[in-house]
């Protein structure tokens, strides 16, 4: 493997490993990026799919939005859906743009349509506006990704400041009412709608109480809506990661010092890579998951969960 691919692995995921070495345990370095952090900064680098994901055609044809795709687990997304055989659109905040066009330029390349569309969530009105030109981009919506998320460690709630408190439940779970609200207007029978949750909804973090109240309000959202939309043919249901090595750990989402021991505690023994939550997302927008409504795939290395 060559010294600048050695963060990720040429072998699909289609290959029968053992998931324990499939990725080394990482050791990350005690590191710091500015919110919203970049995949480029990270060290050491995601795996997000490009050489390790393999598409068998089971989403050809489909037309996809996935907010948060410019990095990390919305990339992993994003390119998985390309090799499936969707065209897609990602949304990510402006300081994202290198990291977006990376994304897109692996989409392009694996034969698709890409939309970059950058933006605010927080702003109410981008949330309906990046699904409408979603939806005029690709020529029709029936996949709807809400990933995007916002996660900062805080010691104490005493320190816990108001406007960090708005701005994750305005990124977290408001703009995906906001964005799934927009998105009614384009899906049809057969679309999917798939929520980002987390680990952390069920054992929350002491230093991510206000993250974690909104990834169990999703858990919520995502049951609510599921039991609301299942008369009319269109699927809600949800993923929930553990500990997956992205830019938003070391933007704030984790204590500095604690990174260097960060997913060990995992029965598997290491850290999750984006690309090995992508066929979990994969599965539930297919057609083959047409039984699955209301449901929430944990993908955590064997961290207990409901």
């Amino acid at each position: 493997m060559a010294e600048d691919d050695a963060h990720t692995t040429r072998t699909d995921q289609l290959h029968f490993q053992n998931p324990v070495t499939r990725y080394p345990s990482i050791t990350p370095p005690e590191q710091h990026q500015p919110e919203p952090g970049h995949e480029s900064d990270l060290a050491p680098r995601a795996d997000i799919g490009e050489f390790s994901y393999r598409g068998t055609g089971r989403l050809k044809g489909r037309k996809a939005l996935v907010t948060g795709g410019d990095s990390g687990i919305g990339a992993a997304v994003a390119i998985a859906f390309a090799r499936e055989g969707a065209d897609v659109a990602i949304s990510y905040l402006p300081a994202e743009e290198a990291d977006a066009q990376e994304v897109a330029r692996i989409i392009s390349e694996s034969g698709r349509k890409a939309v970059a569309l950058p933006g605010d969530l927080t702003d109410a009105e981008f949330c309906r506006s990046v699904v409408d030109n979603a939806a005029e981009h690709l020529g029709g919506l029936d996949i709807l990704v809400n990933n995007a998320g916002k996660q900062i460690a805080v010691t104490s709630l005493e320190e816990l400041p108001d406007e960090q408190l708005e701005e994750t439940f305005e990124t977290n779970i408001l703009a995906m009412f906001r964005t799934t609200r927009a998105a009614l207007a384009h899906l049809g029978e057969g679309s999917t709608i798939i929520n980002t949750t987390s680990i952390v909804a069920y054992m929350p973090s002491p230093t991510l109480m206000d993250y974690a109240s909104t990834k169990a309000a999703i858990n919520n959202f995502t049951k609510g809506l599921a039991n609301q939309l299942a008369s009319k043919g269109i699927r809600v249901n949800a993923v929930a990661p553990g500990p997956i090595w992205t830019p938003l750990q070391p933007s704030d989402g984790q204590p500095k010092e604690e990174l260097p021991e960060f997913g060990q505690n995992t029965p598997l023994g290491r850290a999750g890579q984006p690309t090995e939550l992508a066929p979990a997302y994969v599965f539930l927008a297919s057609p083959e998951s047409s039984y699955v409504v209301g449901s929430t795939i944990h993908v955590n290395g064997g961290m207990p969960s409901p």
